[in-house]
């Protein structure tokens, strides 16, 4: 898994530089380390370890912004290992718009300025990228079997639900990640693209599967002017029944 992931942000890093970029940062999306360092083009830097909280090390000294590997959002239909930070979330929105972890990351970085301009992964994480983003470069690798949300499901049947998947040939995936990652970067230089329209107050909606411990749970919390302040706001969950 570790040495096909660091393959495919190869493929990125490879395109990246064939389309103009100069410097490249990998952020290691699991903190216990799914890239493999030694496999890494030596031509980009790796970051592993996160700060409490967004932007997630993301500043506006950076020109662009991009995801290998990710996942749709939870309740995602025909999607793999869809979910929001964990099996256990229903349902994530700001202002009325639902979005998952590539999403918050997305719009923290429309906040500061910075393009999402690529998102790889499985079908159903493109659509949710191409709806979010306008312009962004997308590339599938693979599409999810399971039909349906699954929002009937406590956490840990949730989790279970979505593990299948159809895979093209990682050649095949890493000439597609390629090609995509070298397109986005050419466009940049001559295209306005990649960034979230943003309209401040801001609301954010969490809605919390049922668990053995606990029933369905909702949280509301609002900012008058950041994404960013209201992603770090901690969540004031109450039963779904009261939100």
């Amino acid at each position: 898994g570790k040495e096909l992931l660091t393959r495919e942000v190869n493929a990125a890093i490879e395109g990246f530089f064939a389309g103009g970029a100069t410097e490249i940062v990998v952020a290691d999306g699991h903190g216990y380390g799914g890239v493999n360092g030694l496999l890494l083009d030596p031509r980009a830097e790796l970051m592993r370890g996160w700060p409490t909280g967004y932007p997630l090390l993301l500043d506006s000294t950076y020109d662009a912004l991009a995801f290998v590997g990710q996942h749709a959002k939870a309740g995602t239909p025909l999607a793999h290992l869809a979910h929001t930070q964990s099996f256990h979330y229903l349902d994530l929105t700001i202002n009325g718009v639902s979005i998952g972890e590539f999403g918050q990351v997305a719009m923290c970085a429309s906040e500061l300025g910075v393009r999402t301009i690529l998102l790889t992964g499985d079908h159903a994480a493109t659509l949710e990228a191409q709806a979010l983003v306008p312009g962004i470069e997308t590339a599938e690798v693979k599409r999810g079997t399971t039909p349906g949300q699954g929002d009937e499901l406590p956490h840990d049947a949730y989790g279970r639900r979505n593990l299948g998947a159809i895979h093209l040939h990682p050649e095949r995936a890493r000439s597609a990640i390629r090609a995509a990652a070298e397109r986005a970067v050419r466009r940049m230089a001559t295209e306005e693209f990649g960034l979230i329209p943003l309209k401040p107050p801001y609301e954010r909606v969490a809605r919390f599967r049922s668990d053995a411990d606990r029933p369905a749970t909702i949280a509301r919390e609002t900012h008058p002017t950041s994404v960013i302040a209201l992603l770090n706001l901690p969540y004031d969950r109450r039963p779904a029944g009261q939100g």
